[in-house]
């Protein structure tokens, strides 16, 4: 239950803190950056996903199955 009480007063300082980073103009650029950061992570991650499947599918990682035969 210890455990329990620690955790949520650390999630509960830390959102405090990430609020009163936030409202300054170097923290606004700081978030910024992370979030751009984590968007190009995830991007990577989706495309290694992505290639992956496609390669044990044994199909074009980049055939999103949308186009038509002529």
């Amino acid at each position: 239950m210890k455990n329990l009480v620690l955790l949520s007063v650390g999630v509960a300082l830390g959102l405090v803190g990430a609020h009163l980073l936030n409202s300054t103009p170097r923290g606004r650029r700081f978030f910024g950056e992370l979030d751009g950061g984590l968007d190009h992570f995830r991007a990577a991650v989706v495309d290694g996903y992505r290639s992956r499947d496609a390669e044990l599918r044994g199909t074009d990682p980049h055939d999103d199955g949308t186009t038509s035969a002529s």
